[in-house]
């Protein structure tokens, strides 16, 4: 206690010398002398101890980690799961806003549908969609997609329905180009391709020429989309062209259709404008009505 009580009395006796003395005065040298002996040993320590403090925070980083990796997994994958739904939400908005437009652009009456199954082999290209008998629909009703006319109903159950596709090989459609207003049929091809059939070879037909429903057959309203003319070839030995259409958007891609429920007498051929496709050799009996 005797020692502790020196020692205190002591430090305060060479602080305060310390604070009233100048900076040459003697306990400022032994100070002096005592830091520059003390320095290159306190360097020393350090440089001794830094990579044992290296390890320990390594270890300690290490632990922590280990300790949330979990959580860290639990929120990468709401976070993923979160991103998807939202993807999710942005492309069903966008395939239906396009549906509402070309509902709207036509003045249709239809119903939407939602296409819950597909077949595509060499034979048949169908959709299957979950609205049928139930909800009014009827064998023969188009089918549209987002980027124009999809099919066409030839099968029906009370909560589904079969949609061939223009594509398929057994589809035909009265079609015309809409820029020189020349009359065929648009067919399916076994590859999924579409061919527009006896077109005059003295038409006026060109490749990015737009297609589209000539309302001939009153099956399909007048003026929907059917696909662009990818290329002509004419034969000097015979009275049609070959067109070949691209089609503007796949129907298989698309998760959403509707079904035209109503066509209107505007939206027809009108008497005048069959009598001058007949005139023109331009039809030919399947024209009567599309399948």
């Amino acid at each position: 206690m005797r020692t502790l009580i020196v020692c205190c009395l002591s430090s305060v006796l060479l602080l305060t010398l310390y604070l009233r003395e100048p900076e040459t005065g003697p306990v400022h040298l032994v100070r002096a002398g005592i830091s520059w002996v003390a320095t290159p040993v306190r360097l020393i320590g350090a440089g001794i101890a830094r990579p044992f403090g290296m390890v320990g925070t390594a270890f300690t980083n290490l632990t922590a980690s280990e300790a949330t990796l979990t959580e860290l997994k639990r929120e990468n994958a709401e976070l993923t799961a979160k991103l998807a739904e939202l993807g999710e939400a942005e492309a069903t908005a966008e395939r239906l806003e396009a549906l509402v437009g070309i509902s709207s652009t036509y003045k249709l009456k239809t119903r939407a549908a939602r296409v819950v199954g597909a077949t595509s082999d060499a034979w048949t290209h169908t959709l299957t969609i979950d609205k049928g008998s139930s909800a009014g629909l009827a064998i023969g009703m188009p089918v549209l997609s987002a980027g124009g006319v999809a099919g066409q109903i030839v099968e029906l159950a009370p909560q589904t329905a079969t949609v061939r596709l223009i594509t398929d090989e057994r589809s035909g459609i009265s079609a015309m180009v809409q820029s020189s207003r020349a009359q065929g049929t648009l067919r399916g091809q076994a590859d999924g391709g579409l061919r527009l059939d006896y077109v005059p070879a003295d038409m006026d037909v060109k490749a990015g020429d737009i297609v589209i429903t000539s309302g001939l057959g009153g099956v399909f309203p007048k003026g929907l989309p059917l696909g662009t003319v990818a290329s002509v070839e004419k034969d000097g030995s015979q009275a049609y062209r070959t067109i070949i259409v691209r089609s503007p958007a796949s129907a298989r891609a698309n998760e959403e259709v509707l079904i035209v429920t109503e066509i209107g007498q505007d939206q027809v051929a009108s008497v005048d404008e069959v009598r001058a496709a007949n005139g023109s050799g331009a039809t030919t009996p399947d024209q009567k009505g599309d399948a």
